[in-house]
């Protein structure tokens, strides 16, 4: 699994933190499962420090809000 996005199953962040915050998209389908992104916040998350894979789940999950995922909440993220 990539460290910088979370699939966790439960509805609290889990998984490596790279900051104190998390960008979360909440599936509309999966009730707990979800993408998460570190960002500052605000909720702004650096492309450029996230791998090619978690920059490609972004941008995806930024493109389906309200399809496939919930609009993103920002989240204390707990190591």
């Amino acid at each position: 699994m990539n460290p910088s996005v979370d699939t966790a199953t439960s509805s609290r962040p889990q998984g490596p933190c790279h900051g104190p915050y998390l960008l979360r998209f909440e599936s509309l389908f999966h009730s707990g499962r979800g993408l998460s992104f570190p960002c500052d916040a605000r909720g702004q998350v650096v492309l450029d420090q996230l791998s090619e894979r978690a920059r490609e789940n972004y941008l995806f999950a930024r493109a389906v809000v309200g399809h496939e995922y919930a609009t993103p909440v920002v989240e204390r993220c707990y190591d």
